[in-house]
């Protein structure tokens, strides 16, 4: 992948953590430099900006989607691809997030997940990083009609990962985060 092929992708990182000090977040930092090292266009959101009720059918027939479900949609169709971020809860994806995906699939006409490559990484102080999490991530994206690329990344012991300017101190840790965002970068500039 070159710099001219990376120049024409815009990228957005959604950390699935609300939560000031989440590894996650750090981690979606790190894959943020990787993207504009890359080249890429990079917007990082943060989720506590689009806050949002627990889903509840009712709410919708009453009041209709959530504004900023509106919004982070509009930010979602802006970008071809999207690299989501999330803390393991439970052997899951967390509750933020799901939430947050759920509202906006209930949206009607301009869908904001078709013709969206998503890439997936996670970040846990566990021996797995997140991982088991993905899984159930991944199967959500893919039902909302995002091709997901089959790299992921998965940062075990994050609680002990990371330098102190915040970067991965591991080498390959470092390369194979970087990886999953070229990846990404080059399978949605190929489709967008």
């Amino acid at each position: 992948m070159t710099a001219s092929d990376a120049a024409s992708v815009r990228l957005l990182i959604v950390p699935g953590s609300a939560r000031s000090g989440s590894l996650n977040k750090a981690l979606a930092q790190v894959a943020a430099g990787a993207g504009r090292a890359a080249g890429a266009a990079v917007t990082v959101v943060d989720l506590r900006e689009f806050p949002l009720p627990v889903y509840d059918g009712d709410l919708e027939t009453r009041d209709g989607v959530p504004a900023p479900a509106l919004e982070l949609a509009g930010v979602f169709r802006a970008h071809a691809g999207i690299l989501f971020v999330s803390p393991e809860n439970n052997a899951s994806m967390s509750a933020l997030l799901k939430n947050t995906l759920d509202w906006m699939s209930r949206l009607r006409g301009d869908d904001p997940f078709a013709g969206r490559v998503a890439g997936l990484m996670a970040a846990s102080p566990g021996a797995l990083g997140g991982l088991r999490g993905l899984a159930h991530l991944r199967q959500t994206l893919q039902a909302l009609n995002m091709l997901v690329i089959t790299e992921q990344f998965a940062l075990p012991r994050a609680n002990q990962a990371f330098d102190t300017d915040g970067r991965l101190a591991d080498a390959r840790q470092q390369e194979s985060m970087t990886r999953v965002v070229h990846r990404l970068i080059h399978i949605a500039g190929r489709l967008a």
